[in-house]
């Protein structure tokens, strides 16, 4: 492609303060902005990168289709909420309107093994209409493509477990309200673990419905399992709430987690395979105290055994640079809802995005 790769943000929180600037400065453009917020509503995109001017101004998300119709972007960065359903409207008019789009969406990384309704009515709009859908960012990487490189050089595979932590802190409202952070425990087992209370066929209902809240790593396991050919013939969920023995101030929250309260939740998540390989990986989200860091470890059973341990990731920067760096192999990639097992091995952009995009 000759000219810059046009892109439109949709929703400009603390993930759009990243991937803008990213984009910026990987040679492309941001064409556009939305979001729902009346504060940031009419801000120049400059302003909220903190850099100057662009001449660019946030839209009202009233406005997206007419704004969008008006731009013609090449792709629409999508950094709202963590669930499938939540972004589904954003979605399914990129896909109406044949623009490509990726989001930090956790869910939409393989929501094919937990909202497949509105997984197909997105394929199928998206496939219509010529463009592609999907979701990326540090799972792509840490829990996805690093993972299936190890087992790329493993004589025998028995089992795959891996363990991530991130600060709800630094994602937003919406995903800390999705870890149960700030509830009691009462309140937790309630809302958040009495969901995995249930048989497989209730469990497969909701799924069909719609209706299922999946932790990050049931999408995880999802994507490991069609990345490296495996058949999953059953899988669980079970989340446990994380607690703290002394108060912790959330910025993100507005409130004050008392000490005993839920910090947030760990979800293990277990896939056992036709081919006799077990997945069993886990996410530890939480507001931090003063002792957390980010974690990422996976070990890799079998002959050999092999672990590897990334220690303080920049989960938040190495998310947002996953989704830019993806931009190319979205717009390179065939119609419909395309998990990114199915797209190029990601890569860093040396030259300006425009320039891995095939004519």
């Amino acid at each position: 492609m000759e000219r810059k790769v046009r892109v439109v943000q949709y929703g400009t929180g603390k993930m759009a303060v990243y991937t803008m600037r990213y984009v910026f400065e990987k040679g492309g453009e941001v064409v556009g902005a939305i979001d729902v917020n009346p504060a940031v509503i009419g801000k120049d995109v400059g302003e909220i990168i903190g850099g100057e001017k662009r001449g660019v101004t946030v839209t009202d998300a009233k406005n997206a289709e007419s704004l969008l119709k008006e731009l013609k972007p090449d792709i629409v960065i999508v950094t709202t909420m963590s669930l499938l359903n939540d972004i589904k409207d954003a979605f399914l008019l990129c896909a109406k309107l044949g623009i490509n789009a990726i989001s930090t969406c956790e869910e939409a990384f393989f929501p094919f093994n937990s909202n497949p309704t509105v997984t197909n009515e997105i394929d199928k709009l998206a496939k219509e209409n010529g463009c592609t859908i999907t979701g990326s960012g540090y799972q792509d990487i840490y829990w996805g493509e690093l993972i299936s490189a190890i087992a790329g050089s493993t004589q025998k595979i028995t089992k795959i477990k891996g363990s991530s932590s991130y600060n709800v802190e630094d994602y937003g409202i919406a995903l800390a309200e999705a870890h149960g952070a700030g509830l009691t425990l009462k309140e937790f087992d309630e809302k958040i673990a009495s969901v995995d209370r249930i048989s497989d066929e209730e469990r497969q209902k909701m799924i069909n419905s719609g209706e299922y809240l999946p932790s990050y790593m049931w999408n995880v396991n999802g994507w490991l399992c069609s990345k490296l050919g495996l058949t999953p013939i059953s899988q669980t969920q079970e989340c446990v709430p994380q607690t703290y023995k002394e108060d912790i101030d959330s910025s993100t929250l507005g409130m004050t987690v008392k000490a005993g309260d839920a910090t947030g939740m760990s979800a293990v998540v277990t896939t056992k395979t036709k081919e006799g390989i077990t997945i069993e990986s886990e996410c530890i989200g939480k507001v931090y105290s003063k002792e957390d860091y980010d974690k990422n470890e996976w070990t890799i059973e079998g002959e050999p055994n092999t672990t590897i341990v990334v220690a303080r990731p920049a989960t938040v920067e190495l998310t947002c640079a996953t989704i830019v760096n993806r931009i190319p192999d979205v717009i390179n990639g065939k119609s419909g809802y395309v998990s990114t097992d199915k797209l190029d091995e990601l890569k860093y952009l040396v030259k300006p995005m425009n320039e891995y995009v095939r004519d």
